[in-house]
């Protein structure tokens, strides 16, 4: 790759952090122990859609040199009844923060208990501390040491957990078999929702457009060619995020189905039974890697989000300690850490609508994007993805009820 090129790459590894964190593992690991190979479709498919949506979200960064968060609060203040919804928008924005936290900071607990035996609730502490004190030491550095170190963070996390699968091969024809769409009844449709909250993930399309504006706001390059290097950028970087969440669940698929297990902590047992320490430790630090990891790009990701959406006055360490505590309280109650997770995830799939409907509507607009805007097909496209996850959405409420 030319080296001209590569300079432009960066912000896609960024963003797809949020897409191996530990909320990935739990709804994957659950997928798998739970249905086997059924759902490997809906987890593949959930990849490709996230593809074209950070690539959009990179698009209107690089094309309106504004971040989706603060093009839709100014969007907000021009329509009728604008306080009703920057009130709507900022409710679904803490909410996102606070499920987007809860993910990465109780996996990252879950995974020092297992490594050092450290109570839940201390081990939250430390993530969401870690992480916030990192970002703000790699901040000093720059946005490309920044780049650098997360895809360092990328690279563990994706040997980490591709690993697991030379130790428990999965079934070619199963898998095959499980790129049909299907379900098997409704507690299949929850766990696909999850999935593609995890997957797709509201704050990481937030992210993607701040990011390639802080990038690339003062390059000298044509817009053209910024473009076509985020479109190589998502590629590289959300085919390795997708590959390493497919190896969660065909690795629970192959190895976890039908042995009972229905934790995070429960398949880091099974796994030391089954094909001993070293794997299940590897294990182990896969997940905190993708928990402090995917915790420091959310402490990114919500500070923008927060900004724009909620106010301005409110600092990057105040949120951190506000969206902290229901991690924490959840953990000192003695609730379930992975069903915590899944749950999260679930939360998080209601909220993509509220980011992708507004990215769509924008990178679609010549007012906004001029001769840039999308094309009729790639509109087209982007409003097939908004439907389908709507219509997930509907499902899962249909269904609960």
């Amino acid at each position: 790759m030319p080296r001209r090129t590569a300079a432009l790459l960066g912000p896609a590894f960024i963003a797809a952090l949020a897409y191996v964190d530990p909320g990935n593992v739990a709804a994957n690991l659950s997928a798998g122990a739970e249905f086997g190979y059924l759902l490997v479709w809906a987890l593949v498919l959930a990849c490709i859609m996230a593809m074209l949506v950070q690539y959009l979200s990179a698009k209107l960064g690089v094309v309106t040199g504004g971040s989706l968060s603060s093009i839709v609060h100014e969007d907000l203040g021009r329509r009728r009844g604008a306080k009703a919804w920057r009130a709507l928008y900022a409710a679904q924005a803490i909410g996102v923060a606070i499920a987007t936290d809860l993910a990465e900071i109780v996996g990252g607990a879950i995974a020092l208990n297992l490594l050092f035996g450290l109570p839940l609730w201390v081990g939250a502490l430390v993530v969401g501390l870690v992480a916030l004190l990192s970002l703000q030491w790699m901040r000093t550095r720059g946005q490309r040491a920044f780049e650098t170190l997360m895809m360092a963070v990328l690279a563990i996390i994706a040997v980490g957990f591709l690993l697991s699968l030379a130790w428990v091969p999965p079934d070619p024809r199963e898998i095959v078999g499980g790129l049909l769409p299907r379900f098997d009844g409704a507690a299949s449709i929850q766990i696909a929702a999850a999935m593609l909250g995890a997957t797709v993930m509201p704050h990481a399309i937030y992210l993607h457009s701040q990011l390639a504006r802080d990038k690339h706001s003062k390059s000298d390059e044509k817009v053209e060619r910024l473009l076509k290097a985020q479109r190589l950028d998502v590629l590289l970087a959300l085919t390795i995020a997708g590959v390493v969440n497919v190896s969660m669940l065909l690795f629970a698929a192959a190895g976890l189905q039908g042995a009972g297990v229905d934790s995070i902590e429960a398949g880091y047992h099974e796994i030391h039974s089954l094909v001993g320490s070293v794997p299940a430790t590897i294990f182990a630090i896969g997940l905190l890697v993708s928990g402090v990891g995917s915790a420091i790009v959310g402490t990114d990701a919500g500070a923008g989000m927060i900004r724009d959406l909620v106010s301005p006055r409110i600092t990057p360490m105040t949120r951190r300690l506000f969206t902290m505590i229901p991690a924490v309280a959840i953990l000192v109650a003695g609730m379930s850490p992975t069903q915590a997770l899944v749950d999260s995830q679930l939360v998080l799939s209601f909220g993509i609508s509220f980011a992708l409907v507004p990215l769509v509507m924008v990178t679609g607009s010549r007012r906004a994007m001029g001769e840039h805007r999308n094309p009729g097909w790639l509109s087209a496209l982007a409003w097939l993805v908004v439907a389908t996850v709507v219509a997930l959405n509907v499902a899962v409420l249909v269904t609960a009820f």
